[in-house]
């Protein structure tokens, strides 16, 4: 019988096996306590420089997806209002270890330590990462895999799976991966913008006229897709 408090791990790299792992501590905010802080005590302002953060790049990923809005020739709030009025969105930050050129497996020196090719699931994704470090790449048209060379002071920007939906195709979301082959540690940032959690993502109407008048993509309902994402890919 299945067990609960048993998660399924996956490890794909270099050892390339699945296994069963039981959960031995599984923490969790408290019932009793709605309002506890889960924002560690150091470094000090951690926790209100994130949130002033997350509050600048939400304003700036709404200033993009209405400048996306106008590029299509639709109102600038298509992407407001019951799709993404109320934008379900995710932060990380991540931290991919220093390559090891002691180690004795060339796999792993030679595939470099990061995150396989990918899609995003939303809207956008707001990539802040390492000035001085180069590990991003991106597929393009061709099929080449090229790096995204960092360019201080700017954010790599990534379109999704869903606004491929709702433009009909005509937005194709970007095809990536991390490659650190670097002898430094490298962070990364990236602020998913997504659709409403219950928004009805379809390709928009007067989108489809422009693209043939086929419809290329079925309607989902956003949680669903992302709650089918998290369940198959983590």
């Amino acid at each position: 019988m299945w067990d609960p408090s048993w998660r399924r791990l996956t490890i794909q790299k270099w050892l390339k096996i699945q296994v069963w792992l039981k959960l031995q501590d599984n923490w969790t905010k408290p019932a009793e306590k709605q309002d506890f802080s889960m924002w560690p005590d150091y470094p000090k302002r951690f926790g209100p420089l994130m949130e002033e953060y997350i509050t600048i790049v939400q304003g700036l990923a709404r200033k993009i997806m209405r400048g996306i809005a106008l590029g299509l020739g639709i109102p600038p709030d298509t992407f407001e209002g019951e799709r993404a009025g109320n934008a379900f969105w995710v932060l990380r930050i991540i931290g991919y270890p220093a390559a090891d050129s002691d180690t004795e497996d060339i796999e792993m020196q030679n595939s470099g330590i990061g995150c396989g090719a990918h899609t995003d699931y939303g809207l956008l994704t707001l990539v802040n990462q390492d000035d001085d470090i180069s590990a991003l790449q991106v597929r393009n048209c061709a099929g080449e895999w090229i790096w995204a060379v960092p360019i201080p002071g700017t954010f790599v920007c990534n379109i999704g799976d869903m606004l491929k939906v709702w433009t009909n195709g005509l937005y194709q979301p970007t095809l990536h991966r991390v490659i650190n082959k670097n002898p430094k540690y490298r962070v990364s940032v990236p602020f998913f913008y997504e659709p409403n959690f219950d928004a009805v993502v379809e390709p928009l109407e007067i989108l489809k006229e422009v693209t043939g008048g086929k419809t290329l993509y079925s309607p989902v309902i956003y949680g669903n897709h992302l709650s089918g994402k998290v369940l198959t890919n983590f």
